[in-house]
């Protein structure tokens, strides 16, 4: 999924190994600050044993997807809080890594395979080798859920919205990527081709809890079904389905 009029790639979210993407996680509460100071780590690269890709799975379209689904998720929360009569304030920076501990989020080290917003410090790190397997794997689908589900936590924060269980957080932060991608593809920011909305689904299924999590433990994100479900709520009905409040 790309902005500018190019379509989604097709046909690899179902092949998806579980297990990649079920490591994901958010940090949505942590204390303390990055670990670089001023908040610019070294730029990450994909490693050589995961660059190995052909056709138009490149680590150009890569770093081009990442970047667009960055800005067309400042244009679209921007457009929002706008119509609210709120001015909007961009996440502060998205940032690549690739070690155990080469970020942290108030003294806790971020580890591979995941993507976490950190709210004290107001950025989003993913994992550059993890995400660029699961996109190679998936397609570009997957690049823009993932950074639409972590922005909507920056925006959540923004919007003081807080819930006594993790799982709260994480399905309404499905329903607002839903609804960022819904209404990108209605304004016509987004082009989708045909079979795009099963990948996302296939996707979202891959991506749930194991089973035998419980609802109310501290880190659940919801099964499958919950995270589809709440994703392809907000991306038909957009943020009204979402109960931002």
């Amino acid at each position: 999924m790309t902005a500018g009029g190019r379509g989604l790639r097709r046909g690899r979210l179902a092949g998806l190994a579980v297990a990649l993407v079920a490591a994901a996680a958010c940090m949505v509460e942590p204390v303390g600050g990055p670990a670089d100071p001023n908040g610019q780590p070294q730029p990450a690269e994909p490693t050589a044993e995961v660059t190995r890709a052909d056709g138009t799975d490149t680590v150009e379209e890569f770093r081009q997807d990442v970047a667009d689904a960055q800005r067309l998720a400042e244009l679209y929360w921007a457009d929002q809080f706008e119509a609210s009569g709120q001015s909007f304030r961009p996440i502060r920076q998205v940032l690549p890594y690739q070690r155990d501990g080469e970020v942290s989020c108030g003294g806790q080290e971020v580890p591979r395979n995941n993507a976490v917003y950190c709210t004290i410090d107001d950025y989003i790190a993913y994992d550059i080798n993890w995400s660029f397997g699961a996109f190679r794997q998936i397609g570009d689908a997957f690049v823009f859920y993932l950074l639409g589900h972590e922005y909507a936590h920056g925006i959540q924060t923004r919007l003081g919205i807080r819930y006594n269980f993790t799982i709260q957080q994480e399905l309404q932060a499905d329903c607002m990527a839903g609804a960022f991608l819904g209404d990108s593809v209605r304004s016509d920011r987004l082009t989708l081709e045909e079979g795009d909305l099963d990948e996302f689904n296939d996707g979202l299924l891959a991506v749930g809890d194991d089973p035998g999590q419980p609802w109310f433990a501290e880190g659940s994100h919801g099964t499958p079904e919950q995270r589809s479900e709440a994703f392809f709520r907000g991306y038909e009905r957009s943020l009204t389905a979402c109960d931002l409040g």
